[in-house]
This record gives structure tokens, sequence and C-alpha cells, in this order.
């Protein structure tokens, strides 16, 4: 299962994105917004925490008008490896050398089909895995390190 968020400035990405999603008959669970207001972490966060806890639910879709917003956030949150792509090189790619769990897209930086693309192409690749896998676990030691005040350091 996928679970796909959007703020209001990706809304309407969310909703094409999920429409494809049914074609293929990819199962979903969104965690909004409804069209309203809302602040991206807030998205993010839940998100994100349901890919962390739902072994059935791995891989992430957030939605916000670049992006940008939605990956800082998602990123922020131990255990997730979220990429913002514009390009189909780089969805590829995240997947394959990154084994990113969460996508972030910018609905109003990429038209429908681009993004379908992109998304498609993500959900469809695997970890390569070997010599990447240990690039993940230094990813994962930086996560456990502790928090340096640099002023004091």
């Amino acid at each position: 299962m996928i679970v796909i968020g959007a703020d209001h400035g990706g809304y309407d990405l969310k909703e094409f994105l999920k429409q494809n999603l049914e074609k293929k008959n990819m199962t979903y669970y969104d965690c909004g917004c409804n069209g309203s207001s809302v602040d991206y972490p807030d998205i993010a966060d839940e998100v994100c925490r349901k890919v962390l806890k739902n072994p059935d639910a791995n891989k992430g879709v957030l939605i916000c008008g670049t992006g940008i917003g939605m990956s800082i956030a998602a990123n922020k949150i131990k255990g997730i490896r979220a990429a913002l792509c514009a390009d189909y090189f780089s969805a590829k790619y995240t997947r394959l050398h990154n084994d990113s769990n969460v996508i972030c897209l910018g609905g109003r930086t990429l038209g429908m089909g681009l993004a379908w693309e992109l998304l498609d192409v993500w959900l469809n690749t695997a970890f390569m895995g070997e010599r990447h896998s240990l690039r993940i676990d230094k990813i994962t030691a930086i996560e456990k390190k502790e928090t340096v005040d640099c002023a004091n350091a």
C-alpha cells in the first residue's frame, strides 16, 4: 500500500495520482488534505509515520506546491529517505541507489502526466543493494548521532 498526502498546493495533483493508482489496481491510504488550506509539515509527519509503522505501507508520496517543503519536513523524521523528484532519471535512481521510501512532488511545478510518470517509475524500481546498502547504513548512522551545538563545539 502507498501512503499519499498533500497540502492545498498539491491537492489537484494528489487526486490525479490517486485516479492513476486506482487504474493500476494499486491500493493507497490518503492522509489528506481535502482541498482546504493545511500546513505541509503536518501532512508530511502523518504520511511518514504511517510509512514507518505499517509494513504493508512502505512507500509514501508527498505533494505541496514545489515539493520542497514536504521534502524538508519528511527528512526530519528518522528512517525516512525522502527525495524531491522533477525528472525521470532522479525518480529512478533515488530508488536504485538511495532506497528512498518517500517521493516528493511539486503540484505547481510539474505537469500531471510527468508527475505520474515519475511516480510510476519510482514505484516500479527496486533498490539495487550491494555497495549502495553500505551508504544507506551510513545515513542511518548519521541519524543516530546526537546533535552538536557548533557554537560550543
